[in-house]
């Protein structure tokens, strides 16, 4: 009788998971064709200022750095580089960088206050008093982009007229993330397909759901300084673990529209041990149930695959079972090939396709074992993540050091 009942049990999540892929696949269309029709409006191309958080070297930084110098963009812009510390490693990259683009205007900022538990959000903080310009665009120090990148992040704020659209207060734009390029490790490839493959999805299917997007992504955040005071400044985000999606959510609320651009940037995958591999999406699981607490739920059904393994163990490997098996084989792929192809165009995703069973086992753990605490591993330091902010947890060390 159990053994019947989990069967049915996970037999109906693993077709709830098909029913979900087939939504994915439907928001990924919608998407398509949003972009297909969206006309540039490639003439509005205000002053900008993009700010860059650095702390340390990350692997093709510098090639990140290289391609935002790089823009064919019609109006003038800066790249504000921010710094806790003249010290930094990568004070003599941005020194390399200004000698390689004079034309540039690049600016290093240090940034010596510490406001809060976000390093990153400090140094923003800071960076943001520096910037000249009203638009602002923030991403992370390792993002590559392409030369038409500023040109089509812009074009979304401006109207069919070519004006500026005073409704829309953020735009943000996919990310793939690019693994080593020679011997790129299996955690790194899984993270990767991840992204392109699960992760992307679920922003499409979000997006359709919701009728638009109501979060940023950290691969691009770019606003005005004006909608940025409107909404509490990025002051209030400096004990945020998630603070690109928390923009979102406060920029939303306050009644602008997020603009998700069709304009694809890489980030950086690191060559992780499997120590590193699993506190990331450890970190990421919970961040993201921490946001979407009810959606996160929700997420179990996604993962049809695993649901359908479970039915043919709990069915004694009946045919019938083999079958459902199939059914969301193809479904997963069918979103895999839509998502990470079609849209993406991760080419990633064909030279790691056959990992995507393992990917999916490993993101189903994680999605249980993050219902286990709230505890996150962040630049090698132990935090309690409760709604949106961290908490450094207090060792015996700590203890014996204040005493």
């Amino acid at each position: 009788m159990l053994a019947n009942c989990i069967m049915g049990l996970t037999a109906l999540l693993a077709l709830a998971g098909v029913v979900y892929m087939t939504l994915v696949l439907w928001s990924a269309r919608d998407f398509h064709r949003t972009c297909c029709g969206r006309k540039r409006a490639e003439e509005f191309a205000p002053e900008v200022s993009i700010l860059k958080p650095v702390k340390g070297i990350d692997q093709h930084m510098y090639d990140g750095f290289v391609s935002h110098c790089r823009q064919q963009y019609a109006g003038r812009y800066e790249i504000v580089f921010g710094v806790s510390s003249l010290s930094d490693p990568a004070v003599p990259e941005i020194e390399r960088l200004r000698n390689e683009f004079p034309e540039v205007a690049i600016r290093l900022v240090e940034c010596t206050r510490r406001l809060g538990t976000s390093g990153k959000v400090s140094n923003l903080v800071q960076m943001l008093e520096e910037a000249r310009y009203e638009h602002i665009v923030i991403n992370d120090s390792d993002i590559l982009v392409s030369p038409h990148y500023l040109t089509r992040i812009m074009s979304c704020f401006a109207g069919s007229t070519g004006k500026e659209d005073a409704k829309v207060g953020l735009v943000t734009a996919p990310y793939i993330g690019r693994t080593p390029q020679k011997h790129a490790g299996l955690w790194s490839r899984l993270e990767a397909l991840g992204i392109s493959t699960d992760f992307f999805a679920g922003v499409l299917t979000a997006r359709k759901l919701e009728k638009g997007i109501r979060f940023g992504l950290g691969s691009t955040l770019a606003t005005t300084k004006t909608v940025l005071a409107r909404t509490g400044g990025l002051e209030s985000l400096v004990e945020y673990l998630a603070d690109d999606y928390e923009m979102g959510v406060r920029i939303a609320k306050a009644g602008y529209k997020v603009e998700l651009a069709d304009e694809v940037v890489e980030t950086s995958v690191p060559a992780y041990s499997l120590r590193g591999f699993v506190d990331h999406q450890l970190r990421w699981s919970r961040s993201t149930r921490d946001s979407r607490k009810l959606g996160y739920v929700g997420l179990g059904i996604t993962f049809c695959l695993p649901w359908a393994v479970a039915t043919c163990i709990a069915s004694g490997f009946a045919l019938w079972s083999f079958t459902l098996l199939s059914l969301t084989l193809l479904a997963r792929v069918a979103v895999a090939l839509s998502v990470g192809v079609g849209i993406l165009r991760d080419e990633q995703v064909l030279r790691d396709f056959w990992l995507l069973p393992l990917r999916d086992f490993f993101a189903f753990g994680f999605w249980l074992w993050s219902f286990a605490g709230d505890t996150v591993v962040w630049r090698g330091e132990q935090f309690h993540l409760r709604d949106g902010r961290l908490s450094r947890v207090t060792t015996l060390a700590d203890v014996e050091a204040g005493q």
